[in-house]
């Protein structure tokens, strides 16, 4: 690619997983650019974060429903990306179950961060679900998006140990700093291979 490859991002919170990403943009170590960033909750940190930047924000309408993403929302979400000339969409805290028609716009082209050395522990808190579990390890998986919850083809995993006296958050915040060096070093991977 002559042009540098087009990033859209999806997220739901803070968006700190967006600012590792960014931050990677901006030391050159990931050679991208951030055309938009996207979220279903119009007061999510993560559209501050990018206003900031500079970077074009959008507000998913998800016709008032809570958790679940409408067909014709995802069609929206997939037509507004190919308007901004994205290459690759990047969920980064997004809260919702991405199905078709956004996949079949984006075949293999949506990375997700779950934090959880997948398949252990998918879904919501799963740094809760491993220190209720007594698990030894945890860590943070970057993986394609498939149709399932946190099931498609992993890419990479980094591995936090989980401490006797581990809280969920304690042990959330330990593997948030694996999450900020493994997603963009993923990131610039899937990108290479996409040359």
């Amino acid at each position: 690619m002559s042009k540098l490859p087009k990033l859209g991002i999806m997220g739901s919170g803070s968006g700190s997983n967006c600012q590792s990403i960014y931050d990677a943009i901006q030391s050159g170590e990931l050679q991208a650019e951030i055309a938009v960033v996207m979220s279903d909750n119009p007061d999510a940190y993560i559209l501050e974060r990018a206003k900031a930047w500079g970077v074009p924000v959008e507000v998913i309408n998800c016709d008032g429903f809570k958790t679940k993403f409408p067909e014709e929302c995802q069609a929206a979400v997939g037509a507004r990306m190919k308007e901004y000339g994205v290459d690759l969409i990047c969920l980064a805290g997004f809260m919702r179950l991405v199905k078709q028609p956004l996949l079949n716009a984006y075949p293999d082209r949506i990375l997700n961060i779950h934090p959880s050395l997948l398949p252990n522990f998918p879904g919501l808190h799963a740094w809760a679900q491993a220190v209720e579990a007594k698990a030894l390890e945890s860590g943070c998986t970057v993986h394609y998006v498939d149709a399932g919850m946190d099931t498609g083809p992993i890419l990479g995993q980094a591995v936090v140990p989980v401490l006797p006296d581990d809280t969920a958050e304690s042990l959330h915040a330990r593997i948030q700093v694996q999450e900020h060096l493994l997603y963009p070093a993923i990131i610039k991977k899937v990108l290479n291979e996409l040359v």
